[in-house]
């Protein structure tokens, strides 16, 4: 829908009054929310020397605890990408008892605070929980350790992935679908060369938008994970522990360097919407 009119004199005006009030209140509450409490953490930062900044930042304890939220949070994103699309598929192109509770069930991570879901999993992954006894006689341990880390970001970053594709797979036009079948393509094939192609830039969104996510997340972890330095430990639990010691520098700097990677990636996936909107343009 348009939100613009001609008037009388041929120029090209808003029906939507006060864009220049509205575009100023907006501008204000960004700043308020986002902006300035960023500054204060630059400022923050530039108050550092350079020495005293990488030296925190690059901290060995620190390093542990980048390696485990990075390579975490894309195993997470990697293994919700594949499964995301796979129950999007079967929410959009199936119709079975029970379909809305199963769809309402995908947004349970979003309306679930986390550090109740944190607790949850814990108490279902610990060595005595339903889940963690059966594994433990595997010789598998998930509550504090590194895979419980894994499990809660999968569980957290499952309907960035599912929300992201499902709008896609509706709009997807089911006479391609057909058209390829009818030439003599398999199901395979037309997944593989019709759909998927359709649906792979969505699909990479939602993956990077569920990793992003996985990065800054805390309440969910900090049960499950046990927090073990070297091990288990997180970069977000490890800036609350800094605070916690007074250690202002170090919670900084570790922020900054968690900061840059979050603002990198949202680029990144804005490229990656903006191409894939010129993509389907094209087609």
């Amino acid at each position: 829908m348009a939100f613009f009119s001609f008037s009388a004199l041929g120029r090209r005006t808003s029906t939507l009054p006060g864009f220049g009030l509205s575009l100023g209140y907006g501008l204000l509450y960004l700043a308020l929310i986002v902006l300035i409490p960023l500054s204060a953490l630059a400022v923050r930062a530039a108050g550092m020397s350079w020495g005293g900044f990488w030296q925190a930042a690059l901290d060995p304890r620190a390093l542990a605890a980048y390696r485990l939220s990075f390579g975490a949070s894309a195993c997470a994103a990697a293994l919700n990408g594949i499964f995301g699309l796979l129950v999007a598929w079967v929410v959009v192109r199936y119709r079975f008892p029970g379909r809305r509770l199963f769809d309402a069930l995908v947004d349970l991570p979003f309306a679930l605070p986390t550090a109740v879901a944190g607790i949850s999993l814990t108490t279902l992954y610990a060595q005595n929980g339903w889940v963690g006894a059966q594994l433990a006689h595997l010789g598998i341990k998930v509550a504090f350790t590194p895979l419980g880390v894994f499990v809660a970001l999968v569980f957290v970053g499952l309907p960035f992935v599912v929300r992201t594709v499902e709008p896609v797979l509706q709009d997807l036009e089911r006479e391609l679908e057909e058209a390829a079948a009818s030439l003599g393509a398999n199901r395979w094939q037309i997944f593989l060369r019709v759909t998927l192609p359709t649906i792979l830039p969505a699909t990479i969104t939602g993956a990077a938008l569920a990793f992003a996510r996985g990065l800054g997340e805390y309440g969910s972890v900090v049960f499950i994970a046990g927090n073990l330095p070297m091990v288990s430990e997180i970069a977000p639990v490890l800036i609350i522990i800094k605070l916690e010691q007074y250690d202002y520098r170090g919670a900084t700097a570790i922020a900054v360097v968690m900061l840059v990677a979050s603002f990198t990636l949202l680029f990144l996936i804005n490229l990656l919407q903006h191409w894939a909107r010129s993509r389907m343009g094209q087609e």
